[in-house]
């Protein structure tokens, strides 16, 4: 919402409606799910508390799906990255850096909490995620050669680079963790930097 914000009052072009419906669609679509999974997870273990969640593992697809797509559209995941781009180019610059180098990595560290009581739902699941991130890093790329806007450039090589950190994220190894949180560090303070 403070992004939103930040985009419908100091956006510069009359296309920042535009860009903070898709913001507002995409968020709002995926948390009311994410918001019921975590009340059935309140309900099942008694508490929030990620110390003591991981002394259960939660077996219902459902349950997996509404939690793990909010967060993946909030990193941006491919295919439900169309938001990105539009409120990339639609905020003022320090919306943009805010956008880059803080709120995208939300949704990876969301992710690596929520895996750590979902491991055996990611065990059966967690490959989709992984082609998925990794084919549309090599597309999101190659549209990345045809870009003139520096901040659409920006937004999309951030999707390719969260592509990246998903991959190695869902493959739930201690290398792959590591790499992820490295490379979320690192692209935090190139692309916020790039502005």
């Amino acid at each position: 919402i403070p992004t939103l914000f930040l985009i419908l009052g100091w956006g510069y072009q009359p296309e920042r409606l535009q860009a903070g419906v898709y913001l507002l669609f995409y968020t709002l679509l995926v948390s009311l799910p994410m918001l019921v999974g975590i009340f059935y997870v309140y309900s099942v273990a008694g508490t929030m508390n990620f110390y003591l969640l991981n002394n259960y593992m939660f077996e219902l697809e459902i349950l997996y799906f509404s939690l793990v797509m909010a967060f993946l559209v909030k990193m941006p995941m491919f295919l439900v990255h169309l938001w990105l781009p539009k409120a990339h180019v639609e905020a003022p610059v320090s919306g943009s850096m805010i956008l880059a180098g803080i709120m995208l990595k939300l949704g990876g560290y969301g992710l690596l909490r929520v895996m750590s009581f979902m491991q055996l739902m990611g065990l059966k699941f967690n490959f989709i995620w992984i082609s998925i991130s990794l084919v549309g890093g090599v597309l999101v790329s190659l549209i990345c050669l045809r870009q003139t806007d520096l901040k659409a450039l920006i937004a999309y090589s951030s999707v390719a680079h969260m592509g990246i950190v998903l991959s190695g994220l869902m493959t739930m190894t201690y290398s792959g963790i590591c790499g992820s949180y490295t490379l979320m560090i690192a692209h935090g303070l190139c692309s916020s930097g790039l502005f």
